[in-house]
């Protein structure tokens, strides 16, 4: 009996060990499973917003749907800015109206005016030169009186300075605004055209369009909400700036530098695409890593890969956020 349980021990044992060759020799016929990298394609994304606050009136996209550069996306509701607009757009016209009275100068009855004074004040001082000179021959006779004398000189002065004075009353009518009355109205227009220009821009804003081609991935606001300055309304995916990001554990980084070109798999469309990597960065100790110390060996950290497709790569309805694969 013992020797049957001993015969049958052994047959097992043999058993055991022919198994475990063939294992190891089927392992070693095996083809090497190539090592993949996993990672995911990215877009470039950017938030519509506006730098006025206002209602949303009109939203003529939906989350989903493909835009073109130009396009009309959103439309807001400002009140108050067009209430702005009309006092500046007020103001530059009054400004207009002083600089136009600037460069045209007094009107024609003006200096028709002043002329007439002009020649008014000449005949009173003609008047008053020739009763000068008649009391002055008397007083030199002693007819008249020397307070005779000295009113009629007095009444003579008084009579040039008044020539003068609407002489140059009448030069002025002729010769116009001073230049620097000139300049400074033509300022007031210029700032009146800036506040206008100021507040136009404002009105620009409340029609959003869209800075790129792309796709309209999410939007916050319902109609008639208010949206305050600087608020995203929306984030539109520019479907024409992929990248592909990948974490890749430092020991197969050999074969991956900048520069180097690889085909990335695309397992939701089954395609590859040739990309260009273009980064290799430290994700920081944070991140995953492998420890091996507890086998003699040494940390393995992770790299941060990015890649490009390169001109002319398949990018049709690739999309943020899919799988894509390196080997």
């Amino acid at each position: 009996m013992k020797k049957k349980v001993a015969g049958a021990a052994t047959v097992f044992a043999a058993v055991i060990v022919i198994a475990i060759i063939v294992l190891i020799v089927v392992g070693l016929c095996l083809p090497e499973r190539a090592d993949i990298i996993q990672g995911q394609v990215e877009t470039t994304d950017y938030r519509v917003s506006s730098k006025v606050p206002g209602r949303v009136l009109e939203i003529r996209v939906g989350e989903g749907d493909m835009v073109r550069k130009g396009d009309t996306l959103v439309i807001l509701e400002a009140p108050d800015v067009s209430a702005k607009l009309d006092q500046a757009s007020a103001l530059y016209e009054a400004a207009q109206a002083l600089d136009e009275k600037a460069r045209n100068g007094a009107q024609k009855e003006q200096i028709a005016g002043a002329f007439e004074m002009w020649q008014k004040a000449k005949a009173g001082l003609d008047v008053a030169e020739k009763s000068y000179k008649r009391v002055a021959n008397l007083f030199e006779k002693g007819v008249v009186s020397a307070q005779k004398h000295d009113e009629a000189k007095a009444q003579y002065e008084a009579m040039v300075a008044t020539e003068k004075a609407a002489k140059s009353q009448y030069d002025m009518a002729k010769n116009g605004v001073r230049y620097e009355d000139r300049k400074a109205a033509n300022a007031k227009v210029k700032q009146a055209e800036g506040a206008v220009s100021e507040v136009s821009s404002y009105i620009n804003e409340t029609v959003l369009t869209a800075m790129a081609d792309g796709e309209v991935t999410e939007i916050f606001p319902e109609l008639g909400e208010l949206v305050g300055s600087g608020a995203p309304i929306m984030n539109v995916a520019m479907t024409g700036k992929v990248s592909l990001s990948f974490n890749v554990r430092e020991d197969f980084l050999p074969g991956i530098t900048v520069g180097v070109e690889k085909d990335a798999y695309i397992p939701a469309f089954d395609k590859t695409i040739r990309v260009r990597i273009t980064r290799i960065k430290n994700v920081g100790d944070f991140a995953v890593w492998k420890a091996t110390k507890a086998s003699d060996g040494y940390d393995l950290k992770m790299f941060e890969v990015r890649a490009v497709p390169v001109e002319g790569a398949d990018l049709k309805d690739v999309r943020s956020g899919m799988t894509a694969i390196i080997q």
